[in-house]
């Protein structure tokens, strides 16, 4: 094996969870996955998965998918990845999708990191979002977090110029660390202004988990940041 050129991943930052299917969600997986979920290894791109060239989003960890599939019914002008590993957010995403008769979203099970290295081409995103991330509150855990300086450098190699890096979360100490790390990001300028956190933006729908934590007193961050002019 070739261990110069291939992409290793030593520390995971998501955990599978596993949990029973309600109804609703093994109708998403028997009846509507194959138009939703895409064979890993196929190229994440617009041309390859939509078969058209409309501005590519891909959203990291989308959970039961709620906040995901309103963007995308919303915004057809806009193609939508989604990533995720837990079952039954698959599941429930492609049930919700084929409801609305989604035709613009498309969904991998699998670590994004990893799809994102190896299968899609750089410069070519519009947005990339990580909505709620695993904060990994304890000190010995924070390696897992995913926002670290490595996958910043991941993200601005495949964002476009111009191009969107949106993390909301509701665990204070993972904001702070977030913006540290961002605002010394030389590939990444912070719209809100270096320090700033941003106000949430009328296209991030406000979703059952999120109102869940506003309503037990937890304060929510939107961090956006712009990847710089790249040479192209």
């Amino acid at each position: 094996m070739n261990t110069t050129t291939e992409f290793h991943r030593k520390i995971q930052t998501f955990i599978r969870r596993s949990s029973p299917l309600t109804h609703s969600q093994r109708i998403g997986i028997e009846q509507h996955a194959d138009h939703f979920v895409v064979e890993v290894g196929a190229e994440i791109s617009s041309t390859r998965l939509f078969a058209n060239t409309h501005p590519l989003v891909v959203e990291i960890g989308f959970g039961m998918g709620q906040a995901l599939v309103r963007m995308a019914h919303q915004n057809p002008s806009l193609n939508f990845v989604g990533i995720e590993v837990h079952k039954p957010g698959v599941a429930q995403i492609c049930y919700d999708a084929y409801q609305l008769q989604i035709n613009n979203l498309r969904i991998l099970e699998a670590d994004a990191l990893e799809l994102l290295q190896q299968h899609c081409p750089d410069h070519s995103l519009h947005r990339i979002q990580l909505f709620f991330p695993d904060p990994w509150p304890k000190k010995k855990h924070h390696k897992r977090r995913i926002i670290q300086k490595a996958n910043a450098d991941l993200f601005a190699s495949k964002l476009q110029s111009g191009g969107i890096l949106h993390v909301a979360t509701d665990w204070q100490p993972y904001a702070e660390w977030i913006l540290e790390i961002m605002d010394s990001h030389d590939a990444f300028e912070n719209r809100a202004g270096k320090g700033h956190y941003a106000a949430r933006p009328d296209e991030r729908p406000l979703t059952k988990f999120e109102q869940r934590g506003i309503n037990a007193g937890h304060s929510i961050a939107d961090l956006i940041y712009i990847r710089k002019r790249t040479d192209v």
